[in-house]
């Protein structure tokens, strides 16, 4: 493995960490349904704990809606270091 997870400030993320997303970027954000990337982007600004990492090094976190009752979807995304910055 040997990749080391960094934050925007250079600090080490893990698994169970905490992080705040501070941006979203990439093709595949534009490729979504409007009315999903809108649910994304929605996550700018909020704290996250990171489920798992990946063998490229980058940190997962995950997000549920409601869509009615008793009916969730969720995305799971990856950061990279420029999005995220861990919160103590």
């Amino acid at each position: 493995m040997g990749n080391i997870t960094k934050d925007i400030n250079n600090r080490s993320v893990s698994v169970g960490t905490k992080v705040r997303i501070l941006s979203l970027s990439g093709q595949w954000l534009e490729n979504l349904p409007q009315n999903e990337k809108q649910d994304i982007l929605s996550m700018i600004g909020e704290t996250f704990v990171v489920e798992e990492i990946d063998e490229y090094g980058k940190p997962w976190i995950c997000k549920s809606w409601q869509v009615k009752e008793g009916e969730n979807y969720c995305h799971h995304i990856s950061l990279n270091q420029n999005e995220m910055e861990l919160i103590e």
